[in-house]
Parts: structure tokens; sequence; C-alpha cells
């Protein structure tokens, strides 16, 4: 999460605009979104292969055109950023229903249980599929480590986890994870997201379930 770290150090000190220099579109989208949520305008650029976020605090005098696109080369043009597997952008999705209270839950493994590998992957996807059906739903499903693999196309979860995430519920997808199993082309829920955004979402949350 070294780049969102980074990113909030300024964002902390309140610097009004902000320049960041990434290597990957991963990266950039999980800066674009920290910034987003603390009130950034934000414009990515091409530029020599290096991907340039520029960032200005949002005022009524530096919101953009209708027309103008937020994303563009140096010359002007829109800029065709590389594929990244789905996201979500969670302030447009719909409001997850939940109580006053609300609930995280962080999933480290494919099954739930011990020994029985093929026996904890049916309670898992029992689970998922309970949980997608309850009211008040989480506010914030987690995977990391194994469980990043429940997000991958073909899988027997992946339904599961898409119709918490129509309803509203913000899959994290741990990017460090799928980077060491090399799974991050074949993910189809959720966002690829970062330590620093899984940590805060969990301790933002009043309950934490972790399986």
């Amino acid at each position: 999460p070294q780049p969102v770290m980074m990113t909030k150090a300024h964002v902390e000190k309140g610097d009004d605009a902000i320049e960041v220099f990434l290597n990957n579109a991963i990266s950039a989208s999980n800066v674009q979104r920290y910034l987003e949520k603390n009130g950034y305008f934000v414009r990515i650029f091409d530029e020599d292969g290096s991907i340039i976020i520029r960032a200005s605090m949002i005022t009524e005098a530096s919101l953009p055109a209708d027309n103008a696109p937020a994303t563009q080369t140096t010359d002007g043009s829109a800029l065709n950023t590389p594929p990244l597997p789905k996201t979500v952008t969670v302030s447009a999705a719909p409001a997850a229903a939940r109580s006053t209270a609300s609930t995280a839950v962080l999933i480290t493994k494919k099954g739930i249980g011990g020994d029985d590998s093929l026996l904890g992957e049916v309670l898992m996807k029992g689970f998922l599929g309970t949980i997608s059906q309850m009211t008040p739903l989480p506010s914030v499903l987690a995977l990391m480590n194994e469980g990043v693999k429940l997000a991958m196309k073909h899988t027997s979860s992946l339904d599961h986890l898409m119709l918490l995430e129509k309803k509203g519920v913000r899959i994290l997808v741990c990017g460090t994870c799928t980077n060491h199993f090399g799974v991050t082309s074949d993910i189809g829920a959720g966002v690829i997201s970062n330590m620093f955004e899984i940590t805060e979402a969990l301790l933002a949350s009043d309950k934490i379930l972790s399986l």
C-alpha cells in the first residue's frame, strides 16, 4: 500500500494539489479511489509509459466541464488505460441494508474448518450464499490470502459475491495476494485493494467476523 500511504501523508497535511507517479494501473486505481474518497478531483495521464495522477481539492471553481475527459494523454486526447480486473465505484453502489452497528467479514481461506478441504469449500459457498440473503448485510467483505481465490471467475462462489456486491457490500480483494497467486487478471468480483484500504475498512466497522 506504499503509494496510498505516501498520498495519505499529503492529504493529511492539507495539500490542495497532489501529483503521484506510478508504474502500474492497479496502484493508480487504489490511489485514485483514496483521493476521490477524500474530496479530490483526479485526472490521470500517461506520459512516457508512466501513469501520473494529478489531483486537486474539489471546489466549485475546480469542477470540470461536463464533456471534459477525466483521463487524458499529454496531447489532450483520451487515454486508453490498461485493462483492470472488474472494479466497483463504491459511491455509486446502492447502500447495503444494515443496522446501526456495521459488520465487516474477513475471509482468508477458500473453505471453512479443518482437514477436509472439499467439505470446507462447500461450507464456504453455503456461508456466502446465506449471508447474501441476510438482513442486515455486512458493510465490507475483505478477501485475503487464499480467500482471494473465492472471487476468481468460474468459481462456484462467484455468483454469491457478485450478488453481495450488487446489494452494496464492498468487496475488497487483496492485491498483494492476487499477485502472489498469479490470479489478478482472473478476479471477477470486487475491487483489487491494498492493505491500507482493507485495514481502514475493518477498523471502521463495529464488528469483524473472521473466517
